[in-house]
């Protein structure tokens, strides 16, 4: 690729090339490390770690408040409140009319979800066993879906909404309570005894992959103007109603 069009797709990604870049480079570093992790634990290699992994946090028999935290926590990434937090976004989004944002928050959440179903069919890792789980699974355990869909969901709205919002206080806000959140709902997975350490990774790192992915396509479109770019603008840019 000529310097030429790299420049041409930088900018209708919106420009500020070093930023671009540094987001393409963590796609193919988290998309190696992925398959990398993968072929780890498919070979036996991990499991070593991961056993002793879930014997230590998973099998610790701490006060019992720690353990309805765990709960609470972890159920911060259940498919019930990811869900939830996602419906109200897009309400939010539906009543300021950001009808562009709205479908990319639709689209990206959707997508994330059909992903980490396939690549748990496809891996097919059975669940820990060494230790009594503290929390009731259906699926199979890489990757860890409370992980991926957190990374998902929380990165992919904190970067939407930071990119939305002018300030620069509040763009930082919505990303460390984005990162806060998945890292904290994926050490509760090793906690619960229902996920390894390697899945946990696992989920971090292909919903990384995803809301990164999900972040170029919204810079891209907000360039075509096909997704709003700032709230505060458009609120702005409103027209007012006068009482009659």
């Amino acid at each position: 690729m000529t310097a030429g069009k790299v420049h041409n797709l930088i900018d209708s990604l919106g420009g500020n090339g070093g930023l671009v870049l540094l987001a393409v480079l963590i796609i193919v570093a988290g998309t190696w490390g992925f398959i990398a992790l993968l072929d780890e634990v498919k070979e036996g290699d991990t499991q070593h770690f991961d056993d002793w992994a879930i014997r230590t946090v998973g099998g610790w028999q701490g006060p019992p408040w720690v353990e309805e935290v765990g709960r609470d926590i972890t159920a911060l990434g259940g498919v019930a409140v990811l869900s939830l937090i996602t419906l109200i976004v897009v309400g939010f989004l539906l009543m300021i009319r950001m009808y562009g944002a709205m479908w990319l928050v639709i689209v990206a959440v959707a997508g994330g979800l059909t992903v980490s179903s396939i690549l748990k069919h496809l891996v097919d890792r059975p669940r820990p066993q060494l230790v009594q789980h503290r929390a009731y699974v259906l699926t199979t355990s890489f990757p860890s879906g409370h992980s991926m869909m957190s990374a998902v969901v929380y990165l992919t709205l904190g970067s939407l909404l930071a990119r939305i919002v002018h300030r620069r206080r509040l763009k930082l806000y919505f990303l460390f309570v984005a990162m806060l959140l998945t890292f904290l709902i994926g050490v509760s997975r090793v906690y619960m005894g229902v996920h390894y350490p390697t899945d946990v990774l696992a989920g971090w790192t292909a919903g990384l992959v995803w809301a990164i992915l999900c972040w170029l396509v919204a810079r891209w479109l907000q360039r075509r103007g096909t997704v709003e770019t700032d709230v505060e603008n458009k609120e702005a840019t409103e027209p007012q109603r006068t009482p009659s």
